[in-house]
């Protein structure tokens, strides 16, 4: 693995550290890393709808 550096605001930092005392991450790191990957699986899943209704809109209208 490789690492990063990144600045986050304390309030940020504050609200992970909530996460990881309640047991949803064992380390800062983890619960970055989760943040990461939804943020791509978001991104890639706006573009899949936004490809898909493109093409329903060319297949119901021509354009």
């Amino acid at each position: 693995m490789k690492a990063m550096t990144i600045k986050i605001t304390p309030k940020l930092i504050h609200e992970i550290d909530h996460l990881i005392d309640e047991g949803w991450y064992s380390s800062r790191s983890e619960a970055v890393r989760d943040a990461i990957r939804a943020l791509i699986e978001r991104k890639r899943y706006n573009q899949t709808r936004e490809a898909v209704g493109s093409d329903i809109k060319w297949g119901l209208h021509g354009k």
